[in-house]
């Protein structure tokens, strides 16, 4: 083969290098095909990558063909040698390594032999060469330069090699050439690299400055936004190990697991419309405050008049008997009035069912009570939104409030659908927007079935509910005990609420423990006993 057919070759090889990076989306495997490509078309016996990191360059990539030598790359040992600086203390540019030159004067720099030089400083070579019976001899140094002029990385080149004869040769023009070309397509990959990764970082930031605003508007809501995202991967992960069954085929890729857990983060980024003391009620009759207080007031003013109205009975009767009659109605009143204002107070905390009896006291209460207000009117003690509110029997929001909550999930879906998301990253939206949709359609905001949803949408269904049943952060109830919790899913997978083979993963898997070592109490974390749970097929 003659030199032009040679060279031929090596440019063809040069551009299937070029298409190659293009494509490939990782860092690292980018960095160490440069290398690899840099060795093979200069016929060079060593290579170094450095990468300009704060004011120095970094040692990314050594590799050393005759002395088997690889460090760093995604096939090397670790790196663990100091930077060169660019600049010395004094803030001067460092011209006395040959790397760091190259890149301050931004030119490359081709070198027959190292020892014979006087402009750079080799002492570190001489000290490798020792150390290793080696000669490091020709050198070729090229900046990695990117479209706006900054340097971000030097090749280095050592000891060209004959073809012929594999003595060490200097680096002619066509090997000058070639390395300065991938140098420059390996700049623009890196650059797009960077690029593309500071933009994903930026994104990254992004979501948890959206979190941090849901923290500082209400704890408990970024308390769940943390560890939905957990919940999330710990059972899409399970899932993926899955070897039989109608899952045996899902697959978590990597391009899944990033989708996935974005989505998990931001599922319910549209909280942030949402009102805080709807988002933190704790009570049934709590707006900006505790109504409670209100209905106290109340109380202590029925309890005032019927004070007055016992001293005014008093004056007007002086028989004992009488006053004796009179005192012990009194106090038969007052403790009537104690006794309904507890159990109101009662009623006021949010539980998981309140009885039909409770309600008709609320109501029978309400219809009696009447007091006095600060103008002398008349009022009744509870008026009918206080009355409604006692009466929720589910929790502490009404229908109202409930449905306050729930379009948060419409202002989810807005604020990701808004967003110009990549290809990989199409997903987000439908992942993070069906955590609220059931397996039989009756869930919201889109009235979804089962089979209108991914597997991931599926999934993170799951999560939700069950960080929220064991969440003990929230100021309305206290997180439920592993038992209570599996059993409440149980009967949620036979109301065709959740998914049941991914409820059976969950169980099966052991998901909920798992995540209950990190995140909950040690006294809920009891031992579930799974033949009891409702639905559950083992």
């Amino acid at each position: 083969m003659d030199r032009n057919e040679l060279l031929l070759e090596r440019l063809e090889r040069l551009l299937a290098i070029g298409v190659s990076l293009s494509a490939e989306r990782d860092s690292h495997i980018v960095l160490t095909r440069i290398v690899d490509a840099a060795l093979e078309m200069t016929h060079a016996d060593g290579c170094t990558l450095y990468l300009a990191r704060d004011g120095h360059l970094g040692f990314e990539i050594i590799r050393n063909l005759s002395l088997s030598i690889r460090l760093g790359g995604v096939d090397g040992g670790k790196l663990e040698l100091q930077p060169v600086p660019l600049r010395h203390e004094d803030g001067t540019a460092n011209l006395n390594a040959v790397s760091a030159a190259a890149a301050n004067q931004r030119r490359t720099i081709n070198l027959d032999d190292a020892y014979a030089d006087r402009e750079f400083d080799f002492s570190g070579a001489r000290a490798f060469d020792q150390a290793n019976g080696y000669r490091s001899k020709s050198f070729l140094t090229v900046p990695l330069i990117d479209h706006e002029n900054e340097v971000i990385g030097v090749l280095q080149l050592i000891n060209a090699l004959d073809p012929a004869t594999g003595g060490i040769v200097s680096f002619d023009a066509n090997s000058r050439y070639l390395a300065e070309s991938l140098a420059s397509q390996a700049a623009v990959v890196l650059n797009n690299r960077q690029l593309i990764e500071r933009l994903e970082a930026l994104f990254v930031a992004f979501i948890k400055v959206i979190n941090d605003a849901l923290d500082e508007k209400s704890p408990y809501t970024h308390g769940h936004c943390q560890r939905v995202p957990i919940l999330t991967m710990l059972l899409a992960e399970a899932t993926s190990r899955a070897n039989s069954g109608p899952l045996k085929d899902f697959v978590l890729t990597p391009a899944m697991r990033r989708e996935l857990e974005i989505a998990a983060l931001m599922h319910d980024c549209g909280k942030i419309t949402t009102p805080v003391h709807v988002v933190d009620k704790a009570t049934k009759l709590e707006t900006i405050f505790d109504r409670v207080h209100l209905l106290d007031t109340r109380f202590e003013v029925l309890k005032r008049d019927a004070r007055n109205r016992l001293l005014e009975e008093r004056l007007d009767r002086v028989d004992p008997d009488w006053r004796a009659a009179i005192d012990a109605a009194h106090e038969a009143q007052c403790a009537e009035l104690g006794a309904e204002r507890d159990f109101l107070r009662q009623a006021n905390i949010g539980g998981e069912f309140m009885t039909a009896e409770a309600v008709a006291r609320v109501e029978a209460i309400a219809a009696k009570r009447r007091w006095r207000g600060p103008d002398g009117a008349e009022l009744p003690l509870l008026d009918a939104e206080e009355t409604a509110k006692l009466c929720i029997p589910k929790g502490t929001l009404s229908e109202e409030e409930r449905q306050i909550i729930n379009r948060h999930i419409n202002s989810t879906i807005r604020m990701l659908e808004a967003l110009p998301w990549p290809k990989d990253l199409r997903n987000v939206t439908e992942y993070a927007g069906g955590h609220h949709e059931r397996m039989d359609g009756k869930g919201y905001p889109r009235g979804l079935t089962g089979d209108q949803m991914s597997v991931p949408a599926r999934i993170m269904a799951i999560a939700d509910v069950f960080e929220a049943l064991t969440a003990r952060d929230r100021p309305y109830k206290e997180g439920k005990k592993l038992s209570e919790a599996l059993a409440i899913l149980g009967r949620m997978k036979l109301d065709h609420h959740i998914d049941p083979d991914l409820f059976d993963v969950f169980v099966r898997d052991q998901v909920y423990l798992r995540y209950a070592r990190r995140y909950l109490d040690p006294e809920q974390i009891d031992e579930p006993d799974l033949s009891g749970i409702p639905g559950y097929n083992p």
